[in-house]
């Protein structure tokens, strides 16, 4: 994995939303990193970033409303299954970083 590619992607999609959108992203990504993490859950949570930083949707959900659903659920219990790797340094490492990109007090109106 490159870890410096996915850390870019990673960067501009979390930038582009808030603080609380970006939270379980990164947690994801240094549980990823994390030596503890084992490899089979290790491929779920790369391809959970992956739907969520590249701009394609596998199935479309206004063609196909409920098939379409579907991606977003199995991309959701990605997600969980990795959350419960997230160790209190891996906690403590998000944070700072949120706190570097959205310093708290500072709100800034974002035009598109």
């Amino acid at each position: 994995i490159d870890y410096e590619l996915l850390w870019e992607k990673i960067t501009d999609y979390v930038k582009a939303t808030s603080r609380t959108t970006a939270r379980p992203v990164l947690l994801l990504y240094y549980v990823l990193r994390s030596p503890e993490t084992p490899s089979s859950d290790k491929m779920l949570i790369v391809a959970a970033l992956s739907y969520l930083v590249l701009p394609i949707d596998l199935i479309s959900a206004k063609r196909l409303p409920i098939i379409g659903w579907i991606d977003e659920a199995v991309s959701w219990f990605m997600l969980k299954k990795g959350v419960r790797y997230v160790t209190p340094e891996i906690e403590s490492e998000v944070d700072n970083v949120l706190e570097r990109w959205f310093p708290e007090g500072k709100y800034e109106l974002i035009e598109e």
